[in-house]
């Protein structure tokens, strides 16, 4: 069974290891995590093992990253890269109930959770995580960093931009596209083009000025 460490002892990342013990699909090693006052800490019953520049010390195992904000995702493949450990050293974690269908590629790292959907032909980047209940419907297009709480739901070819987020139980009309680092409010329904970076909330959405966060980019999922 294949050695895994999860990178960022988050509220995700106990996710991340129910899924595998629930499905039996990997053996987690443990954690790496650069808040000092982790160190030595066990969580769910596994050992906090060191900082996350300690990951060079364990060259057979891979990793995922589980930090909640896309942003301190790609962070973090950022350093690791520095370290020489690159994107054949990710593994992705699916939960058994989720359905990706033949046809439907994932990148690098990517994280479903329980019963996400894949229906027909969508494409995740890498690193992208869909927290329990996401349903991504034909030829959705989902790009590197992007994070899905629970419960969203695209329509048939809807474009998602490098590090999104996208709110709990929040909707994207077909063919729509929601730009890169954009943030998409819980319950929110998405009927026209997000542009980069803006936040969108309500039904039908719109742009909130003046409110720089929205839950996602800046933490308030509880899995940071």
């Amino acid at each position: 069974m294949a050695g895994l460490i999860l990178v960022a002892a988050s509220g995700l990342a106990r996710e991340v290891l129910a899924a595998t013990r629930a499905s039996d699909s990997a053996h987690v090693v443990g954690f790496l995590d650069d808040d000092p006052a982790r160190a030595g800490e066990t969580i769910d019953g596994i050992p906090v093992l060191g900082r996350i520049s300690d990951a060079t010390a364990y060259p057979t195992e891979s990793f995922v990253l589980c930090a909640g904000q896309g942003a301190a995702r790609e962070r973090i493949a950022l350093l690791l890269a520095g370290l020489g450990i690159g994107s054949v050293r990710y593994a992705s974690v699916v939960d058994g109930s989720a359905v990706v269908s033949e046809g439907s590629t994932l990148g690098a790292g990517c994280i479903l959770l329980a019963n996400v959907v894949l229906t027909a032909g969508v494409r995740l980047g890498s690193h992208v995580v869909a927290m329990p209940g996401v349903v991504f419907t034909h030829d959705d297009e989902v790009d590197d960093y992007a994070t899905l709480a629970a419960g969203a739901a695209l329509g048939g070819g809807v474009h998602i931009g490098r590090g999104a987020y996208l709110g709990m139980n929040s909707s994207v009309r077909q063919k729509v596209s929601v730009g890169a680092g954009a943030v998409v409010g819980m319950g929110a329904a998405v009927l026209s083009d997000v542009p980069d970076g803006e936040t969108w909330a309500g039904v039908p959405a719109h742009p909130l000025s003046g409110r720089p966060g929205l839950p996602g980019n800046n933490s308030t999922d509880g899995r940071h």
